[in-house]
């Protein structure tokens, strides 16, 4: 049963209140939801509070036990964004058919006598899927970054070309692709590793020397050979792409500062990317 109300719950077992403004039934389903089951009216007005403090989008209460029904509302969400697809029960019971049919929509109910064991599972499962979708997409993520060769540091000039370069600024990590702007946009590879005092790191930061080693992945071209196709007197650039930058933002955009992103935006017009 769903119905607005005005002036808090009302204690009818199992009334499902929408909280969704002047948003049509409609709209309400293709929002961002959550649903939260509490046991009282008091409970109820706690949980959102602290939903609300929380920052945690949600679509409504319901007082008493979570039913299948609840399930299927919340099961709708797995078709735009499975995060949302969950169901919060504080203090409540949930009913053995509802927790199977969660098991087999791929629903998650979390469950918890306290308030803040419930927000520590829910936000423990969001940083779970938030590392497994950065996980999925590290292949598309290009961090910028722009360096300088080190020409006492060139150690094997092609396929694999080692160089010591100094981090101008951005941030360097393993799996950047690497090309030259001064010579045509010329890409040379992948840095597949960066080492400091003969120890591999994952990533090398403005203002640091690093050696690294750049290999030919992935292109079909023809090896770069390092004082044929570019020297010391150029400057090395991570090869950004508009898909990239989208993936960035999505994805790992905790992980970008604001020097960062300044770095992206002038990237953007040496590519000329919209």
């Amino acid at each position: 049963y769903q119905r607005r109300v005005r002036g808090g719950f009302k204690p009818r077992v199992h009334a499902y209140i929408l909280f969704c403004g002047t948003h049509t039934h409609k709209q309400w389903y293709q929002r961002r939801v959550r649903e939260a089951e509490v046991s009282t009216q008091s409970t109820g007005e706690a949980l959102l509070q602290f939903l609300k403090d929380s920052k945690i989008k949600y679509s409504g209460v319901s007082i008493g036990p979570v039913h299948k029904k609840d399930v299927m509302k919340a099961s709708v969400m797995l078709e735009h964004d499975k995060e949302f697809a969950c169901l919060l029960a504080f203090d409540v019971k949930v009913e053995r058919e509802a927790q199977e049919m969660a098991d087999n929509l791929g629903v998650r109910i979390f469950t918890a006598d306290i308030i803040y064991h419930l927000f520590d599972q829910f936000m423990g499962y969001k940083d779970e899927l938030k590392q497994r979708r950065k996980e999925e997409n590290k292949n598309s993520a290009v961090f910028p970054c722009r360096l300088r060769i080190l020409p006492t540091c060139i150690f094997n000039t092609r396929d694999p070309i080692v160089i010591g370069v100094t981090v101008i600024n951005g941030v360097l990590r393993s799996g950047t692709p690497l090309c030259v702007p001064s010579k045509d946009f010329c890409y040379i590879g992948v840095c597949t590793s960066l080492e400091v005092n003969n120890k591999q790191i994952e990533m090398a930061h403005t203002g640091q020397d690093v050696c690294i080693k750049v290999e030919n992945l992935g292109t079909g071209e023809a090896p770069k050979l390092y004082g044929r196709h570019f020297d010391e007197n150029d400057v090395l650039v991570s090869r950004i792409t508009r898909d990239s930058i989208d993936t960035l933002k999505e994805y790992f955009r905790d992980e970008m500062t604001k020097e960062n992103w300044k770095l992206v935006v002038e990237l953007k017009k040496i590519f000329e990317i919209l």
